[in-house]
Formats: C-alpha cells, sequence, structure tokens
C-alpha cells in the first residue's frame, strides 16, 4: 500500500500501516476553520494546547536543546495575494460580474486589504507573541537547561518576519533568566542554516536525489480533481469564464483566495471573511493544499541535509562544552517541513501511492505560524546521551529508530541512522544551469 522513502534503508519497514494511519482527518478539518487554513493558520497557544513532557528514564536529565522555529503570524508572505484579488474584484464589478455576495465581498475587501497589503510579509502582532509563549514555555519544561550562567546562539534567515520571531523568543529566556549570555547573528551566510535551499547561490549545496520527484500525480491534476473551480468561484462570479482572462485561470486565483481565507486571521479578529464558501469546499481546497505541501516536501528533503548536518554538528560541540545551553535556529514553513519529512517526524516521510492518501501521513496544518522544533537531549550520570524531538510542544515519534523508553531514543541510533542517510544522499556538483547562473 505505500513505499517507505529512499532514505530509510531498504530494510526498514515502518511498523505502522496505512490503515492504522486512516483515522478521520477530514472530519476534523472541516470541524476547524485553523485547520483547513492549513499552514497561514495561526499557531494554538491557548490553554490546553501546550503539552505536558512525558517523565525521562530514570537518571538522565535535560542538559542541551538543538532548535528550529518557523517564524510567526505574518500577513500574506506575497503581496501578489492582495493585489490578484483586488484587480480580479475590482474588474469584475466593473463589469457586472458579480453575485450578490461576491459584491459583498468586495466591500469588505476593498476596506481591508489596503493595510496587509503594504505590509505583506511582515511579522504582525500575534507572531511576536506565539515566540514569547514558546520560548517562556521550553525555558519553563526544561530549566535545568537554562539554569546559570549559561549561554545561547541564535541564528536566523534575513527576513524580517524571522529575525523579529528570534528577537520574541530570545528576550522570553532572558526575561526567565537574565544570566544567559545570548548571541543573535542574521547573515546571508548564515541562510546555509537557516534556509539551506534559499542561501546565497554561491553556498548553496546539492544532494544525490534532491531533484527526483517520488509523487505520481502532479499538483495540478490532483487539485483540477477534487476542487469544483466553478462552484467555488460560483459564489462570488455570476460567470466563472471571467477568471480565464487572467494568469493562472480559475486554478490560480480559487489557491490566492485561499491564501487569504486562511490567514487573514492572523492578523484581525475579526471573522468578516467567513462563510463565502461552503465547509465542503474549504475542505477540498485544503486538501489540494495539503497535497501541493506534501509533493514539495518529498522533492525537496534532501536540499535540507545541511540543517541536519548542523543539529548533529552543534550538538556534537555542545557536549563537550557544558555552558552550552541551545543553539536556536529560525527561518521559513519550507525548510521545517522538509527537514521534518527528511528526518520521518511522526512517519510524515512516508510515500504513498495514492494522492488521496497523502493526508493521512502528512498534514499542513502541522506546520502553522511559529512551528517549533526541538532536539530535548538528557544525559544520565554516565554520560550516555538521549534524546527526545518535540513538535509544536508535543513529543514526536521516529519511526526508524527503536526508542529506548516511549518517544526517548539513542542519539548514537540516530547518528547512525543520519550516516547512512547521508551516504545514500551525498552531496552532488551544481547541475550545469545553476553552476552557469552563479
Amino acid at each position: 500500500m505505500k513505499k517507505i522513502l529512499a532514505f530509510a534503508i531498504a530494510a526498514l519497514v515502518l511498523s505502522a500501516s496505512l490503515d492504522a494511519q486512516t483515522y478521520d482527518v477530514l472530519d476534523k478539518v472541516r470541524a476547524d476553520w485553523r485547520l483547513r487554513s492549513g499552514m497561514e493558520g495561526p499557531h494554538r497557544l491557548g490553554p490546553g494546547d501546550l503539552g505536558q513532557m512525558s517523565k525521562a528514564p530514570r537518571g538522565y536529565k535535560p542538559f542541551y536543546i538543538s532548535h528550529y522555529g518557523r517564524h510567526g503570524s505574518r500577513t500574506a508572505w506575497n503581496s501578489g495575494t492582495y493585489e490578484l484579488i483586488h484587480k480580479v474584484f475590482s474588474q469584475a464589478h466593473e463589469e457586472g460580474k458579480l453575485t450578490s455576495k461576491g459584491e459583498e465581498f468586495y466591500r469588505k475587501y476593498e476596506d481591508f486589504y489596503l493595510v496587509p497589503f503594504v505590509n505583506s510579509g511582515d511579522l504582525v502582532p500575534l507572531g511576536y507573541q506565539q515566540h514569547k509563549v514558546i520560548g517562556e514555555w521550553t525555558y519553563d519544561q526544561f530549566p535545568s537547561v537554562f539554569k546559570g550562567s549559561k549561554k545561547v546562539d541564535a541564528v536566523v534567515s534575513t527576513s524580517q518576519r524571522s529575525i523579529v520571531s528570534m528577537g520574541s523568543f530570545c528576550l522570553s529566556l532572558k526575561g526567565r533568566n537574565p544570566k544567559l549570555d545570548i548571541y543573535m547573528e542574521s547573515s546571508h551566510t548564515n541562510m546555509t542554516v537557516a534556509a539551506p535551499t534559499s542561501a546565497p547561490k554561491q553556498f548553496i549545496r546539492y544532494f544525490k536525489g534532491q531533484f527526483d520527484s517520488p509523487v505520481g500525480e502532479s499538483r495540478s491534476a490532483f487539485s483540477s480533481r477534487i476542487v469544483d473551480y466553478d462552484r467555488v468561484l460560483g459564489n462570488f462570479f455570476n460567470d466563472v469564464s471571467f477568471l480565464d482572462q487572467f494568469d493562472g485561470g480559475k486554478a490560480k486565483f480559487c489557491s490566492e483566495l485561499n491564501m487569504l481565507l486562511g490567514g487573514y486571521q492572523n492578523y484581525t479578529e475579526k471573522h468578516i471573511f467567513d462563510g463565502y464558501i461552503s465547509d465542503e469546499d474549504m475542505l477540498k481546497l485544503w486538501e489540494s493544499s495539503n497535497y501541493s505541501s506534501y509533493c514539495n516536501d518529498q522533492v525537496n528533503r534532501y536540499g535540507n541535509i545541511p540543517l541536519l548536518e548542523d543539529v548533529i554538528e552543534k550538538a556534537e560541540a555542545a557536549f563537550r562544552n557544558p555552558g552550552m545551553a541551545a543553539n536556536l535556529r529560525f527561518g521559513h514553513d519550507y525548510v521545517v517541513e522538509a527537514f521534518l519529512t527528511l528526518i520521518n517526524a511522526n512517519g510524515c516521510g512516508t510515500i504513498v501511492d495514492k494522492a488521496e492518501d497523502a493526508k493521512y501521513w502528512f498534514q499542513n496544518y502541522t506546520i502553522p505560524m511559529a512551528t517549533t522544533v526541538l532536539f530535548v537531549f538528557y544525559k544520565n550520570n554516565r554520560n550516555d546521551i538521549l534524546f527526545k524531538l518535540v513538535w509544536n510542544e508535543h513529543e514526536a515519534t521516529l519511526p526508524q529508530i527503536t526508542p529506548v523508553q516511549g518517544n526517548y531514543y539513542r542519539w548514537s541510533d540516530f547518528k547512525a541512522w543520519a550516516k547512512r542517510l547521508m551516504e545514500q544522499h551525498p552531496e552532488i556538483q551544481r547541475p550545469a544551469a545553476e553552476a552557469k547562473a552563479a
């Protein structure tokens, strides 16, 4: 029913079957707009959302954390989202192509869009607050890691939203313990870690298998098959063929509209654009966007090997330096989702035979704004090292590795697995087109 990613080694067989994964994902998404928002949705940080950590094996205490965090809530990352919707609705209004519901939407949108348009891609107040809460939660869950005059190093991509997110997280740690020595850096060379596939072209590294797509059905074909564009757009336009004149037609417009509907509640508490599309159609739009994310991750996972290398190298250095509390990294959704696929967290690196099955292994609502991944390291008095993976404040699994207890894994087992992975996917020369461009 399924194949396992090549990196997981041919002899590896996941214990879970697809049947075990076919829980009611669609029912769950149908019931919650934040899940239908996918990666555009805000991270849940209210009462009951933050997980409780399990007790470590006897004799083991946490001493070091390796982190990657997506920036917090923002406006739409691309001003083109706001521009296209404005252009289409304005022209449709002038030409009498809007339904009464479309006219209502148009009026609301014209009063709304200019501020987020001007601030496209910028962190919003909720985004700052998210990282404040997550930083405080991290400190409170693992206070022994940060006790005393420990050192914390943080690197970040060059985007404004990531830089401010880093500042919020680090200030929250400092607020808990003013003795912490925190160093923060943003540079283009740091992009090789914070966002490896977006590093300066002179420093981008390529790996065997990075450009191979294991996915069968194309994203556009799947979306066209499951989303009824005419029905969705018929809520707004009395002649849906009107959309054909714009670049990308109905499919692109639906995608941009979905991005707006999924993301606008990051920066306003008013549900002003809800109810224009049925829950069932929103569900289909989510499944389409989820499959697109799944495809991206399967193709891009190996491009994030430099991040995996950095996690390993800095952890090994920290083991020799008792003054190092944490290495923090701040970046973007396309990095953290592909990285989690690379290491097969919660089995999300599984390759399926049918596009419909992707949602049972990967759900893009697990990569909301301010997604956070922690490798939390533990040791005993013999300096045996274990770790656990924490994904959005909840413990995660690594199905390809046998745990010592619960979700606690031997660091040596993870390193051995990673070594085999990197041997199977060694660094290669740049593709000719890339090398010429550099």
